[in-house]
């Protein structure tokens, strides 16, 4: 069976207008980071998976951790797929250029 790297990104937008909103938007936010994501943009964020099977279990751990209030989306797409992403304005991050040259780690 060979490994077919996908990535798993997540796009949000989360009502911050009282204290518990912003409190929820930054457990949520945290959630993300310390389950392997990483920032794309301010509301989008992606991760690695080195199977579909990997990248159902971490959208399973994403539903457990929704907000109460929002809009929250998830897409899966194959390493390639990603690799043709093109940007319009700005510049790739460094864990974009990093990831997208083939530096894969598994655990």
């Amino acid at each position: 069976m060979s490994l077919t790297e996908m990535r798993l990104l997540v796009f949000f937008d989360l009502p911050v207008r009282t204290k518990e909103e912003r409190s929820q938007a930054t457990r949520f936010r945290k959630f993300l980071i310390d389950d392997g994501y990483y920032m794309i943009q301010y509301s989008l964020y992606g991760r690695l998976c080195a199977t579909i099977e990997n990248a159902k279990v971490h959208e399973e751990r994403l539903k457990y951790h929704l907000p109460l209030k929002g809009s929250i989306r998830s897409m899966l797409v194959t390493e390639k797929q990603y690799a043709n992403i093109k940007i319009l304005l700005g510049q790739k991050k460094k864990k974009d250029k990093n990831i997208i040259e083939g530096q894969m780690s598994f655990f």
